[in-house]
């Protein structure tokens, strides 16, 4: 789709409603939409459909705005409805409010000719006209609309083609990640997940000549979820299935697993996390490929936690964090001091037993499947950035999860748990696995304090209300003998009270 008006024939209602559903999954706050069209074109239709998909509550009721001049809905973007119809004047914008809607939500405006000037540059028009056959809607984008109208239209064609044309969609909250989900259904009600993960364009080069993203390892294309999903079926255990791809443009059709998590009601299930515990036990407990199929038959090699990965995810602490926290960064010496006490905690990690490092094994990737057996009843959704290292990552992501306060005695008893399954399916070195957990621990908090103060400064401030959850976490692995040193830095340059 190019920015010049992009036109769409709509055969019928339901033609119309999959429209609203394609714009309602990428609106976003600021938002402005107005629909033009005679009476009888279909703008209520639309607007009724964008709202409902946005609330995601077909049975919403959505009164028309043309004697109230305005409908609010507290939406997953809070939306005003605006029918001007009956506006005497474009000033009397300024008395209902228009203008303190966008800035607290979307906007749809019906009859947005009598906006006069107050109707922003940047609005998505939608004029709808009649035609023998059923109606046509013209669309001319502003501001970012373009990329976000190229996108929702590669999603339909892509379900279409893979025999779900028709299918209803809705917005998934997404993650930290560019990546973004959608629930849709088929007509005859079959549930299934989109992922949209547009290959990522390579980011400024930062240490050695490489991107963050490519010292990390972390993916910036679908290429790797599609390869360690299948791995992860293969051990036994439960990943969305993919039921149709199309790798290039970075689109997923993934089986939908539901959305019974491994908390409940915000607080952690012991038995859940248990049998979370255990599958990273089946996990770790027999040697696992580097080396992965796809579906071309090429092979995807799944990179090493190196020492560059943790030491630059390390290094978002002194560059995120420290700034958050004293708006200067460290001085010098403690920062020469911070690299060389994680390159001495990087040799004792690396010579821990390892396996899949999944990365981001925590309560918000993790699904209860009651109806599966052992293992297999934890989905693991978040697998893409997978490395080989250490087995204790994963467990330690586990145990101290950053969206659920897990105590100390909880936390104890998961890894007993671990240690214990391990026991039962061979040889185990439990005082190896006690230090990589201390060193995993610390090296995931210290990373996201520092990620999560990033994320803040490009407008996401909620990541910010984990902050203290994971400086109690820090605190508790600095409690390791083999953390001492670590310890003393932090106590030096950054002590953390509460």
């Amino acid at each position: 789709m190019s920015a010049e008006p992009f036109r769409i024939e709509l055969a019928d209602e339901a033609a119309t409603v999959c429209l609203a559903e394609d714009l309602a999954v990428k609106l976003k706050p600021g938002d402005v939409i107005a629909l033009q069209g005679d009476l009888g074109a279909g703008k209520s239709t639309l607007a009724r459909a964008l709202i409902r998909a946005v609330a995601d509550n077909d049975a919403l009721e959505v009164p028309s705005p043309t004697f109230t001049i305005v409908q609010t809905y507290a939406t997953r973007v809070p939306i005003a409805h605006f029918d001007l119809y009956r506006l005497g004047s474009a000033d009397e914008l300024d008395e209902i409010g228009f203008e303190e809607a966008i800035g607290e939500g979307a906007v749809l405006v019906e009859w947005p000719e009598r906006a006069g000037s107050w109707l922003p540059a940047g609005a998505l028009v939608v004029a709808l006209d009649l035609m023998e056959s059923g109606r046509v809607a013209t669309l001319t984008a502003g501001s970012d609309w373009v990329d976000r109208l190229q996108r929702t239209e590669a999603v339909r064609r892509f379900l279409d083609r893979s025999g779900w044309d028709g299918a209803r969609r809705r917005h998934l909250q997404g993650d930290a990640s560019t990546r973004s989900y959608e629930r849709v259904r088929a007509p005859d009600g079959a549930p299934a997940i989109v992922m949209d993960a547009a290959a990522l364009k390579a980011g400024p080069i930062v240490r050695d000549g490489r991107s963050y993203d490519q010292i990390a390892h972390r993916a910036t294309t679908v290429v790797p979820f599609v390869a360690m999903g299948e791995a992860i079926r293969a051990a036994g255990l439960s990943a969305p299935a993919i039921l149709a791809a199309d790798m290039p443009t970075g689109l997923l059709l993934l089986e939908d697993l539901g959305n019974q998590g491994i908390a409940e009601h915000g607080s952690p299930s012991f038995d859940r996390y248990a049998i979370a515990a255990e599958a990273l036990a089946e996990i770790h407990a027999v040697p696992r490929p580097s080396r992965l199929p796809l579906p071309d038959e090429s092979v995807y090699e799944i990179p090493p936690f190196d020492e560059p990965a943790l030491a630059i995810e390390v290094d978002l602490m002194p560059r995120w964090y420290a700034p958050h926290v004293f708006g200067r960064p460290f001085p010098d010496e403690a920062e020469t001091e911070f690299a060389a006490i994680w390159h001495r905690l990087f040799q004792r990690f690396d010579a821990a037993e390892k396996s899949w490092l999944l990365r981001d094994y925590h309560s918000p990737n993790l699904l209860w499947l009651p109806e599966r057996e052992g293992a297999a009843r934890i989905g693991i959704l978040d697998h893409q950035d997978a490395m080989i290292g250490a087995s204790a990552y994963d467990v330690a992501s586990l145990g101290q999860d950053v969206r659920v306060t897990i105590d100390p005695e909880f936390e104890a008893d998961l890894k007993a748990r671990y240690v214990a399954r391990r026991q039962e399916l061979g040889a185990f070195d439990a005082e190896g696995f006690a230090e990589a957990y201390a060193i995993s621990g610390a090296q995931r908090t210290t990373k996201i304090l520092g990620g999560f103060a990033r994320l803040a400064t490009v407008g996401k401030p909620l990541y910010l209300r984990h902050i203290p959850r994971v400086k109690a976490y820090l605190r508790r692995n600095l409690e390791q003998e083999v953390l001492s040193e670590l310890a003393l830095w932090y106590d030096h340059y950054m002590p953390l009270d509460d």
